[in-house]
């Protein structure tokens, strides 16, 4: 599967959850962690919870390994590390806290509109 596949996959998923406010960003030239960031958030820990366990299931129902899962304990960021794709899931207080979307400011914004419904 390719990056761009793989965005769209993780996004929808997000989504299906009701995750708030999803954001891509093109990582690329930018960070050498990966080629997309996405961020998201939920309202309480056990949306957060589900958002990240929906993702979970959807990628590994794919067959894509996941790299990396933390923080789904705590519900309040959870990183799920899918290899060229990182999905953050913020609680809402700690996404407002932390302002990734800032941090990574040089990074372009990926628009999903097309993907979201």
């Amino acid at each position: 599967m390719n990056d761009s596949s793989l965005l769209t996959l993780a996004v929808k998923a997000l989504d299906d959850k009701r995750a708030e406010n999803i954001v891509a960003l093109n990582m690329e030239g930018v960070s050498l962690i990966a080629d997309y960031f996405v961020i998201c958030h939920g309202n309480s820990d056990k949306q957060v919870q589900a958002i990240a366990q929906e993702l979970k299931k959807v990628v590994q129902e794919q067959g894509i390994e996941i790299k990396r899962l933390e923080g789904i304990d705590q519900a309040r960021w959870v990183l799920i590390d899918l290899g060229d794709v990182v999905v953050h899931v913020f609680h809402k207080e700690e996404r407002i806290y932390y302002n990734l979307e800032k941090l990574w400011g040089d990074a372009p914004t990926i628009e999903l509109e097309g993907v979201l419904g």
